[in-house]
């Protein structure tokens, strides 16, 4: 009887670190996967990368590279915040699965702590048909509190 139970406990501890070691291998993965997203917007299509061209300044500059690292940084004027936002890309482009909130000229409607705000799931309509489909620009740029009255 305690051979067994000896057994029961070596299989349970095998189990236990075995279930360690991939929640460990998980979490590598998902930082690594972060750590390698791009740069910039693919194929110059996203608003916010030329938002944050025409809004930069050379002072800002060198706070954005502190705050953002290699990413491109980006603003984002949330309409019923009357706020602007910082924001870069985390993944760009994303497939058309899920729910993407609207983002036209750099603008959106929800912003953090709205329920309208999913979290930087961004939709551009580029055939301007008002119906999200393969046409159009689906990426990630969370935006980054606090907002702030000017750009």
């Amino acid at each position: 009887m305690s051979q067994s139970r000896t057994i029961i406990r070596s299989t349970s501890v095998m189990f236990r670190n075995i279930h360690a070691i991939a929640l460990a291998l998980v979490t590598i993965m998902a930082t690594a996967s972060c750590a390698q997203s791009p740069t910039a917007p693919s194929a110059s299509r996203s608003s916010i990368s030329d938002t944050a061209l025409a809004s930069s300044s050379v002072s800002s500059a060198s706070s954005a590279a502190m705050r953002f690292g290699k990413r491109t940084p980006g603003v984002v004027y949330v309409t019923s915040q009357n706020l602007y936002y910082d924001t870069f890309v985390v993944k760009d482009p994303l497939p058309m699965e899920g729910r993407f909130q609207l983002l036209e000229n750099g603008q959106t409607e929800f912003g953090p702590g709205q329920p309208g705000y999913l979290g930087g799931r961004w939709w551009e309509d580029l055939n301007e048909n008002g119906v999200q489909d393969s046409a159009d620009h689906f990426f990630l740029c969370p935006l980054l509190p606090p907002g702030r009255a000017t750009p």
